[in-house]
């Protein structure tokens, strides 16, 4: 098995809905080409931007089918598993690994507030049921759990958890993950407007829904770091910091799909409680791309 799968660019697709509020796979799938097609390093369907929460076990199946077949082994796939009861998690981790899926995420669901122990015997008994990779997911803002370094350094004791996820927008907390965790740690931004501070401290990749909509800017970013370019990576990240906070600010789904309609590549329809963006906030990220799109040059 390799541990540490994942490295750079990690976008995440939105899940496209008909009118009717049925999944639209072949919309799907030509979104995952896009970003295929785009460089993206690897791709990491049903996490936040995907609405994995809205979807029942069916779709969420078919949409993990969709993502390998249309991937069909050109990069990596990150497939998000997480549900509230541990029994559930196992049989979509056991799915996605079965559909040929390069590793999983999950990120510790819950209503009521787990404690370490519950959340280390969670992953325990996925790892157990599985042969892949886990990425472990921290994102109190989503989960209502923030999982200490601590936490975290019990987590990696179990043999498929291998990668962390930080969302919380603490550049501090990269930091001390490194810190706290060493350097051959593999962890990454779940943070866009942090993404450059992110691979200082440094992160093995960026997941991101941004790819969408500027994949250009996003590889070009990594790449800067890659070859210890300081300036220019910096100089790339300033380019589409604007849509970065944009989009968080917005939310995810709101915001990719409206932008994708922009592009004329189509995001898709909305499953309810969820709505599409204000016609100000539209015209406001039609500006900013219009903006990033007349200075591109990286």
């Amino acid at each position: 098995m390799n541990k540490i799968p994942l490295k750079g660019v990690i976008a995440y697709p939105v899940t496209p809905f008909d009118h009717h509020e049925n999944v639209d796979i072949p919309l799907f799938k030509k979104q995952v080409e896009r970003l295929v097609q785009s460089g993206s390093h690897a791709i990491a369907p049903l996490g936040s931007t995907g609405v994995l929460p809205y979807l029942n076990d069916s779709e969420k199946e078919a949409l993990t089918e969709a993502t390998i077949q249309q991937v069909a082994g050109r990069v990596p796939t990150l497939v998000g598993v997480s549900n509230l009861t541990t029994e559930r998690t196992i049989y979509h981790a056991q799915f996605a690994e079965k559909a040929g899926a390069t590793a999983v995420m999950i990120i510790p669901m819950s209503y009521w507030k787990l404690t370490d122990d519950e959340i280390v015997q969670h992953y325990d008994a996925v790892s157990s049921k599985i042969s892949i990779p886990i990425m472990a997911y921290n994102n109190p803002a989503t989960s209502g759990v923030d999982m200490s370094t601590t936490l975290l350094k019990r987590l990696l004791q179990i043999p498929n958890v291998t990668m962390i996820k930080e969302s919380t927008g603490d550049v501090q907390r990269m930091h001390l993950l490194r810190k706290e965790l060493g350097e051959e740690v593999a962890f990454y931004n779940g943070s866009n407007p942090l993404a450059l501070a992110a691979f200082a401290a440094g992160a093995h990749g960026w997941c991101t829904a941004a790819p969408n909509l500027i994949p250009e800017l996003n590889i070009a970013l990594y790449n800067a770091v890659m070859d210890n370019n300081l300036e220019k990576a910096r100089k790339i990240f300033y380019k589409q910091a604007d849509l970065l906070r944009f989009i968080v600010a917005k939310g995810l789904p709101r915001s990719v799909k409206a932008g994708l309609d922009l592009l004329g590549v189509g995001g898709g329809a909305f499953r309810s409680p969820l709505k599409p963006l204000s016609d100000e906030e539209i015209t406001e990220l039609d500006s900013i791309l219009s903006t990033i799109k007349g200075g591109v040059t990286v």
